[in-house]
């Protein structure tokens, strides 16, 4: 019935739009890992490749299963990883895979999006599949938007699950805003499907909404690169060269 979703969306939107200006979140920002230096987000997109000139001084952002999909070069933790709140206990086929090919893992900091539960209880099921981790945090859906709305410079509610941003697109937003020298992405391509840590190709719910943020801040002349050539001319981001 377009009539009734219409005055939902309507509603929903009226709501977030006045409970985010209440709110006035804060802007996530992770300075004292990332600032001054070269950030590599790796996204979960099948055919992530190490960028040009690798060395211990790249800090690493990874999301969800990504530093699985990456093993074959990536052999460090991550610096941060970025998880998403269902990925904790959801039973859908992705949630599922993200917990069997994380257990025993480990990350830095583990920043989990828009987790509406008590402190314990993710601590509880991040103990279920082993995954440790040095430092937990949290980042609400109001402070996802305010990240992004201070980088992309356009207010995004996140009205439905195809206006919202992949975990990908809101590392380098993280990496942009804690002052990272440049960011270079890797596995992360609006135009695939499927995940490189599985067989499931599942398709991407968030593939125009990336593709209009990475544009955006392609355009803003932001030291935003792609280490994958198929994803530069996809894309049109720089190839990064090293």
């Amino acid at each position: 019935m377009p009539f009734l979703d219409s005055v939902a969306r309507r509603k929903r939107f009226l709501y977030r739009y006045i409970k985010y200006h209440v709110l006035r979140p804060p802007v996530p920002e992770q300075k004292a890992l990332l600032r001054g230096k070269t950030a590599v987000v790796v996204g979960s997109a099948p055919g992530s490749h190490r960028p040009v000139g690798w060395n211990e001084s790249f800090r690493v952002i990874t999301v969800n299963a990504s530093q699985v999909a990456a093993a074959d070069w990536l052999s460090d933790v991550p610096d941060i990883t970025l998880m998403q709140f269902n990925q904790i206990e959801g039973e859908n086929p992705s949630a599922l895979e993200v917990r069997r090919v994380l257990r025993g893992r480990r990350t830095g900091s583990l920043i989990l999006i828009n987790w509406r539960h008590d402190l314990q209880r993710l601590k509880n099921g991040l103990a279920r599949f082993d995954y440790g981790y040095d430092r937990l945090l949290t980042m609400s859906r109001y402070e996802r938007i305010a990240l992004m709305e201070r980088c992309l410079g356009k207010l995004n509610l996140e009205l439905d699950a195809s206006t919202k941003w992949s975990n990908g697109v809101v590392g380098v937003a993280l990496a942009l805003q804690s002052g990272a020298r440049r960011v270079i992405l890797t596995g992360i391509d609006p135009c695939s499907a499927g995940h490189g840590y599985n067989d499931l190709r599942m398709t991407r719910l968030h593939a125009t909404t990336d593709l209009e943020a990475l544009t955006l801040l392609r355009d803003a002349g932001l030291p935003i690169f792609t280490a994958d050539p198929a994803v530069s001319e996809r894309t049109g981001l720089a190839l990064w060269a090293g």
